[in-house]
């Protein structure tokens, strides 16, 4: 039912079988140019794979692992950092406490069940919208609008619980206002961090180190989540509802962090990303002109493209062996 990506394929010699499945899977949006190229880029960085050692989890962490240049250290910050962002948008408040949530707003506990299972399933409709929008806006800008949003979902959910603690009287005319604004928060967060922040690790590692990149991600997803759901009865409890304040300024200040530090990967080939890494500065401008500078796989390894390849070849014209890796 799930057949091999052509990567793997490239990377354990299958390469006919890998050129077929890459154009299986790009004939109706590519041109067979486009294909080939993309192909040449999977088979020059499979054979550079094949002589990399493994590198430890830790020694990635702390700058210690990889080859000169990789900067694999601060990858795997950006998706340790990007994953606890994302949790301290606000989101697990909103999953785990919305019963609670909902019974301060005077919610009688049938209709919380309810609500909270609305609330959970609403994300279902936002990673649809995120299908959609992630490849035509961007990682970036999905992420910096998603932010923008949900600071302005709990800003007003904040304004609309402290208007209910003040006004306990009027706590039922608040209520509809409070819930809606728990679904916007849920909907734009599934539409936005809630998958941004778990592909990013995926697409900023070398191919023969994905498996660990993405491990990179799920360990700040387990801390920012550990951690919330930690503190935030504790939030509630001390701050009530300016606790939603609190998370509407942590996504105002996520927007700036995502625009200084984390790179574009929209429509460029996991081959490519290594080129907006080669620079030692950490800010995305830089990683953009060392990517115009690098980016092209083919040129940087001495390959010519320029000749479309025949039915059933699949050897390269200079052979990876002596280009080096990438």
């Amino acid at each position: 039912m799930l057949p091999d990506s052509p990567r793997y394929l490239a990377s354990v010699g299958r390469n006919d079988e890998a050129r077929d499945l890459l154009n299986r899977i790009r004939k109706d949006r590519a041109s067979q140019e486009d294909i080939d190229r993309e192909y040449l880029e999977i088979i020059v960085t499979a054979e550079g794979s094949k002589r990399s050692s493994p590198i430890e989890f830790v020694k990635i962490l702390f700058g210690k692992g990889g080859k000169p240049g990789l900067n694999l250290g601060r990858r795997a910050w950006l998706c340790v950092w990007l994953q606890i962002m994302a949790s301290w948008t606000g989101i697990t408040a909103v999953t785990a406490y919305s019963p609670t949530l909902l019974a301060q707003a005077g919610y009688s506990d049938i209709k919380q069940n309810g609500l909270a299972g609305g609330i959970n399933t609403i994300g279902i409709i936002g990673t649809i919208i995120s299908a959609q929008i992630i490849d035509r806006l961007g990682r970036r800008v999905c992420l910096m609008g998603g932010a923008a949003v949900l600071f302005a979902v709990n800003l007003i959910a904040g304004a609309v619980y402290e208007g209910s603690l003040h006004n306990p009287e009027k706590a039922s005319q608040y209520a509809p206002g409070a819930v809606t604004m728990l679904f916007l928060f849920n909907l734009g967060y599934a539409a936005t961090w809630g998958t941004v922040a778990f592909l990013i690790p995926t697409e900023i590692f070398p191919s023969d180190l994905r498996a660990q990149g993405n491990g990179f991600g799920i360990t700040g997803w387990a801390i920012g989540v550990g951690m919330t759901t930690l503190v935030n009865p504790i939030m509630f409890n001390v701050m009530t509802s300016r606790t939603y304040f609190l998370f509407a300024g942590l996504n105002l200040i996520w927007i700036p962090i995502v625009y200084l530090f984390y790179p574009e990967t929209r429509n460029r080939s996991l081959e490519s990303i290594d080129a907006l890494f080669s620079t030692p500065s950490p800010f995305y401008w830089k990683m953009e002109q060392a990517y115009k500078l690098h980016g092209d796989v083919l040129a940087e390894h001495g390959v010519n493209s320029s000749e479309p390849l025949s039915d059933g070849k699949t050897e390269l014209t200079t052979s990876p062996s002596k280009l080096g890796t990438v």
